[in-house]
């Protein structure tokens, strides 16, 4: 669900670095930049309401399943199955560590206009 929440702003950071090129995907890109920047809801809901519900939800999932009791296995094949395990637990964190940083960019650039 995440992944789901996070894809339009990642979507348009992206468009932000490609529009850039000299090729067919800047084309592409600058269509979609200005498309965001046409309506004024994007800003607000796309570049900051879904990364903030992301930011706050991953934050949530990871502090309820913290583990403090957990002891660094010795070897790299119990280590190997200690991140098999807990995969879900770290694509939570990947996408929480997006959102603060999509929410960081964006909030810079609005207190910068």
């Amino acid at each position: 669900m995440e992944l789901v929440l996070i894809f339009p702003a990642a979507l348009f950071m992206t468009a932000l670095a490609l529009r850039n090129l000299q090729y067919e995907p800047a084309h592409s890109a600058q269509q979609l930049v200005m498309w965001y920047a046409g309506r004024m809801w994007t800003l607000w809901v796309l570049l900051l309401g879904l990364p903030f519900t992301v930011l706050v939800t991953g934050c949530a999932a990871l502090l309820h399943s913290w583990d403090r009791d957990v002891v660094p296995p010795p070897t790299a094949r119990q280590l190997l199955a200690v991140i098999r395990a807990r995969l879900a637990t770290l694509f939570i964190a990947v996408t929480t560590l997006i959102a603060g940083v999509i929410l960081a960019i964006v909030v810079l650039h609005v207190l910068a206009n």
